[in-house]
């Protein structure tokens, strides 16, 4: 029989407290969206689908499991819930101001680059349902971002970095299937991770 301790009680409360942020996961987000074009409606239902999945792979997980490696990768869950908030965050802020809301990649500190491996990892202080929270705030701002823009074509260059080619700019378009297309990568990595720690799938 299994022991009721603190830790284990206080696990469980976690654990439904983070399904309580997770408002989309026990139905599939709507299909349809009202937006000021069809356009805009399209692009703000799929990043509300692809968000659900990645959420998924998150619920009724405690803070512990949300930290634990289940392949030979380093990624974890709450990690990468963390990152794609991050980067969600920062493409947004990019289609209104452009690369100075990007960070400078050619003056790279050290402590730039270890803040740049944190933001994949859950540390101690943090907590799944903060990372949760705020995944939920900086979705809520993107979707406001699109509704309230009447034109997706307009474009901002690509800040200086190796990646990026010069004198590439990007419009709010590409920039929106840029965070899709991210989310979605990343999502598949925590459906694998969650297979590997219970067995549960988002799908199938």
């Amino acid at each position: 029989m299994i022991t009721e301790t603190a830790e284990t009680t206080e696990a469980t409360r976690t654990a439904e407290a983070v399904e309580t942020v997770q408002t989309e996961d026990g139905q599939y987000p709507a299909a349809t969206v009202e937006g000021p074009t069809p356009e805009h409606a399209d692009l703000i239902a799929e990043l509300r689908a692809i968000r659900h999945f990645l959420r998924l792979t998150a619920r009724g997980l405690t803070d512990e499991q949300a930290r634990q490696r289940t392949t030979v990768s380093e990624l974890t869950i709450g990690g990468l819930i963390k990152h794609v908030t991050s980067m969600e965050r920062a493409w947004s802020a990019f289609i209104v101001r452009g690369p100075s809301a990007m960070p400078d990649f050619s003056s790279f500190t050290e402590a730039d680059l270890q803040a740049r491996v944190d933001e994949f990892r859950l540390l101690p202080e943090e907590t799944l349902l903060g990372v949760l929270t705020a995944y939920e705030a900086v979705a809520r701002g993107t979707d406001e971002l699109l509704l309230g823009l009447p034109d997706l074509g307009v474009s901002q260059p690509l800040p200086a970095a190796p990646w990026f080619a010069p004198g590439v700019s990007w419009s709010a378009r590409r920039t929106v299937l840029h965070i899709v297309a991210e989310t979605a990568q990343h999502a598949g990595h925590a459906d694998i991770i969650r297979e590997s720690l219970d067995g549960q799938k988002s799908m199938g």
